[in-house]
């Protein structure tokens, strides 16, 4: 991938494990991490600057409540620019679910509890409605949305035509997530485009 710059959270035996990769022209600096994530704050050619936390949500019940009253610590910490992206292990609705066990509001309340007070934003991603499947088939298919790109209003201005879109599955049952971001520079009363920065997230 060309990609000369990383940081890593080592997995816990043959669970969990996250890393980061990016090129030259962007500037990060890591301002914390844990087994369940990554936060840093990312800067492109000096004139956009924001926060961004990359996770990877706990998969068990009784840990998830914890997992997102850390991420609401985060949060105050944090500027007014924040990106959230990963595996959120946490699904909002039953339309976020095809078959296994019904959805229960009780599981994402912490999830609501985290998102509602910021005013922060789930944003729409093209190629299909669910981002994780058990890859079996007919009546034993399970078919689910864990993956989530949140954003507060204040990033949303920075970029204001950023784009989701689902990659191609390989070696997973998370289906890879784009993130393209338009880059612009005011000229005068215009504004010039200085191309597009992409993101690829892979669980």
């Amino acid at each position: 991938m060309k990609l000369k710059n990383s940081f890593y959270v080592e997995p816990t035996g043959l669970a969990g494990g996250l890393s980061l990769w990016w090129r030259k022209d962007t500037q990060i600096k890591i301002l914390g991490f844990g087994k369940h994530f990554i936060d840093a704050e990312i800067s492109i050619k000096i004139e956009r600057v924001w926060c961004g936390t990359y996770i990877y949500g706990p998969p068990y019940k009784e840990q998830k409540k914890e997992f997102w009253e850390l991420m609401e610590k985060l949060r105050n910490g944090r500027g007014e620019k924040w990106l959230v992206i990963g595996d959120s292990n946490i699904i909002a609705s039953q339309d976020e679910k095809i078959c296994g066990l019904p959805f229960n509001p009780i599981d994402a309340k912490c999830y609501f509890d985290f998102i509602d007070p910021w005013g922060l934003i789930d944003m729409p991603i093209s190629g299909g409605a669910f981002t994780w499947s058990n890859h079996r088939c007919d009546e034993e298919a399970i078919l689910e949305k864990l993956d989530r790109i949140l954003f507060s209003p204040e990033w949303n201005i920075l970029f204001p035509k950023a784009v989701a879109m689902l990659d191609i599955v390989m070696g997973s049952d998370h289906a890879p997530r784009r993130i393209a971001l338009r880059l612009f520079k005011e000229v005068g009363s215009r504004f010039r485009s200085q191309g597009t920065l992409t993101i690829l997230v892979v669980s």
